[in-house]
């Protein structure tokens, strides 16, 4: 991984269309050097560290820069840093760009970037790569330009932690996370709590000639159709998370294009800290329970595919047809195990979903269907986004559908949501322990040779089978739709789909 440079993508954009409705086109006329997107919900907040949310996470990339980042290939690349290598003590050592300001006119030093691993590591962190951060064991900063992180053992997979977007670099002096100082190409101009947001370009950004489009406004349009709607009919330029049913229809209009990627996901997660979830084998049942075929069909639109194991991508050499077939659909099975597990009638719980996204909506609902099936009922408690990230990360539930991706397409980016040793999340099981599943993705992340990591990560595949940290259901084709003028912006490839809001830097109307 050494020399690895940031190249300016301009990928061949796609997007995509659905039922318009009238708009007053008078109100949808462009300015000049503005870009105008349609987001699907209001960040929560814009704190640089804890995960809210793939919207909140778009805005976070475009104000903040990481130390790395994904290229068009879904592969790790320097961002702040313009080199990377692993020493031979195992350490891996980053190589500032000495030319990086942060929006104050302060220059981003090697003491920024340990500041921020600091915090983000600190006990009562709320930050989403806390645990991370805790594996190293100490940061070394032998220049302002110089980072040397030594770790507590070997980790191969470092220099794709530091391209999350929940892992921006911020300046050492900042105090008030909710505006904490970025050295990214915008800055928050102006914004409507819940309704829009403005972005300006950073006038002292220090990349040449970025970024393309002087500024991004976005508006919120938390419903699907809406948002699909305004880009049909010209009040915006690009939205994201284009609704499966107007897919097709966008393919039809050759104003606009579609740019879909399957990576992310569909899963069930559950509350581990009081019966009967704590139990492994009830938590097999719920595995076994639903037929994914049908969220595919309903939920997507056919635009997606089951998965009856752990989410491991077919096609890379972590996959294996056997273990991919661990959790298939089979109700007498799942009626054996809740029987075993001391539940032959059934019980009744709760089941927390969101009734913002279709997606999350349509795929509780046949859920709750098939859990009834085999004597589990289920109440929807369906609430807004920002209620539900709360309900997750505090525990608020017994059983709750999310859609999610893992990190990055390496299976270490699954850590996220089988490693319930991790602080809490909205996206990960509450408070479960899944000690085999936990010590065998550690082993994986410290083995260097693919080999044997090739090996390791298919134990973890079984031991994750039996212990359940998190039920997959569905792939999902997750899609920007935008108008065919715009150049300069891709979807990036399979789990790293919701990284993708980082290359609107290049991205412009021509």
């Amino acid at each position: 991984m050494t020399n690895l440079t940031r190249r300016t993508i301009l990928g061949a954009a796609a997007s995509l269309g659905g039922a318009a409705l009238l708009t007053n086109r008078a109100a949808a006329q462009a300015r000049p050097g503005v870009l105008r997107m349609g987001l699907s919900a209001w960040p929560p907040n814009l704190q640089p560290w804890p995960s809210t949310g793939a919207s909140a996470g778009t805005v976070k990339m475009l104000i903040h820069r990481r130390l790395t980042r994904f290229d068009e290939k879904g592969e790790v690349q320097g961002e702040l840093a313009h080199s990377i290598e692993l020493d031979a003590e195992r350490a891996w050592v980053f190589k500032l760009r000495p030319e990086a300001v942060f929006h104050n006119g302060e220059k981003v030093t090697s003491e920024d970037v340990k500041w921020t691993i600091e915090q983000v590591a600190a006990e009562r962190s709320t930050a989403y790569y806390r645990t991370q951060m805790q594996l190293i064991e100490r940061v070394e900063t032998p220049d302002p330009h110089t980072v040397r992180l030594v770790m507590k053992q070997p980790v191969a997979t470092v220099p794709l932690w530091f391209a999350n977007y929940n892992m921006a670099i911020v300046w050492r002096g900042s105090r008030d996370m909710n505006a904490a100082v970025g050295c990214g190409p915008y800055r928050v101009a102006s914004q409507e709590r819940g309704s829009w947001m403005e972005l300006q370009a950073a006038p002292n950004y220090w990349v040449p000639g970025l970024p393309r489009s002087r500024t991004i406004r976005m508006t919120i349009y938390a419903d699907e159709n809406l948002r699909l709607a305004a880009l049909q009919s010209g009040d915006v330029d690009i939205i994201e998370y284009v609704p499966w049913s107007g897919m097709a229809a966008v393919d039809a209009d050759p104003r606009l294009k579609l740019d879909a990627q399957m990576g992310p996901f569909m899963d069930i997660l559950f509350n581990g800290t009081r019966p009967p979830f704590n139990n492994p084998l009830v938590r097999r049942a719920v595995a076994h329970a639903v037929k994914r075929e049908d969220i595919v069909r309903v939920a997507f639109s056919g635009r997606g595919a089951p998965i009856e194991g752990i989410p491991i991508v077919e096609g890379t050499p972590w996959w294996d047809a056997e273990l991919s077939k661990g959790h298939a659909y089979n109700p007498e099975r799942a009626k054996a195990l809740l029987a075993q597990a001391g539940f032959p009638n059934g019980f009744s719980t709760t089941l927390l979903a969101t009734s913002q996204f279709g997606m999350h909506k349509d795929t509780a609902e046949i859920s709750q269907q098939y859990l009834a099936a085999i004597g589990i009922q289920a109440e929807l408690r369906l609430t807004d986004w920002s209620t539900r990230v709360s309900a997750g990360i505090r525990g608020q539930y017994d059983i709750a559908i999310h859609g999610v991706s893992a990190d990055f397409n390496d299976p270490d980016g699954l850590t996220v949501v089988l490693d319930t040793s991790l602080s809490a999340a909205h996206g990960r099981s509450f408070g479960l322990s899944t000690p085999r599943t936990v010590e065998l993705l550690g082993k994986g992340r410290a083995e260097f040779d693919t080999a044997k990591r090739v090996e390791i990560y298919k134990d973890m595949q079984r031991a994750a089978l039996e212990e359940v940290p998190v039920v997959a259901l569905a792939w999902r084709e997750q899609g920007y739709g935008f108008d065919r003028r715009l150049t300069g912006f891709a979807n990036l490839p399979g789990a790293v789909s919701t990284s993708s809001g980082a290359l609107l830097e290049f991205a412009a109307l021509g």
